[in-house]
């Protein structure tokens, strides 16, 4: 018997209304050259000063920055005889998220962590026997050219230096390790000690078997659990299938990382992304 994939989850319908509406506000250039002068500028702009930037009349700037209060991209409010128009600053975080979700890359909740971990996956701390296995697994992410910046795969005492305990995991499947994760403090300032920045490697072998989420989901719970208040992560723009893991992790994406870094002579973007705690 043929068993038929489940159809995908679409997007609920109030939510496909509410983005149509933002990214038709969008859908005008002089509308967009007028969101980014209000965005670019510093604590916001009059509507007479937004008819010099874009030498256009009053009237059109009036009907174009109602047009993005109606959306909600900006909020005006009356300074004497003007108008001011701020940008709303949700949008900064909204719009790639709404671009996320439309793309079918995120869900348009935000999980706590994945729920759907297959029962044959076993996530559990890694040992020093272990470390064979996870340089092995290193090397194959390192080798698709679009898990890290890496070329090399640092020494295990290196490695082991800078995960921090408790946050180092392994994943078995089959009797074998298929994959591990691990955080790193992402400072040494007091200030930042519950942000951790994270990393997750699965097995070729083993893809598409479960084995990032159960990873996930271990790392997330156990990071709530231990007073990390932020982890955050970067992913190439090219990685859809981590940007969709950590999505359903309960990350949310806060931008993209345009050329940060090169990687065999080749210059790449990366998504940055995060996820905060619930609590």
């Amino acid at each position: 018997m043929t068993t038929l994939a489940a159809p995908p989850q679409l997007l609920p319908a109030d939510a496909a209304a509410d983005y149509a509406e933002c990214f038709t506000a969008l859908s005008d250039p002089t509308r967009v050259r007028l969101l980014h002068a209000v965005a670019a500028s510093n604590g916001g702009v009059t509507v007479g000063e937004l008819t010099e930037l874009l030498s256009i009349s009053q009237s059109t700037a009036s009907h174009h920055v109602r047009k993005l209060t109606d959306a909600r991209f900006v909020h005006v409010a009356k300074v004497g005889t003007s108008t001011r128009v701020t940008v709303n600053e949700a949008c900064c975080t909204g719009l790639p998220h709404m671009a996320d979700v439309v793309m079918g890359v995120t869900s348009e909740s935000r999980p706590c962590c994945p729920d759907d971990v297959p029962a044959d996956v076993t996530v559990r701390a890694l040992a020093d026997d272990d470390w064979p296995e996870v340089r092995r697994i290193y090397r194959e992410g390192i080798d698709t050219g679009i898990a890290t910046f890496e070329t090399s795969v640092p020494a295990s005492n290196r490695l082991a230096a800078k995960w921090l305990p408790g946050h180092r995991w392994v994943a078995e499947l089959d009797g074998a390790v298929a994959g591990w994760t691990a955080i790193t403090a992402a400072s040494d300032r007091d200030c930042y000690r519950g942000v951790g920045e994270t990393s997750v490697y699965v097995d070729a072998a083993h893809r598409g078997r479960g084995v990032g989420k159960a990873l996930l989901r271990r790392q997330v719970t156990a990071a709530d659990n231990d007073d990390l208040w932020t982890l955050q992560t970067s992913i190439f723009t090219e990685n859809r299938a981590s940007l969709s893991l950590h999505h359903q992790a309960g990350y949310r994406t806060v931008g993209i990382r345009e050329k940060i870094a090169q990687r065999d002579g080749v210059w790449h973007d990366t998504v940055l992304l995060e996820r905060r705690r619930a609590a």
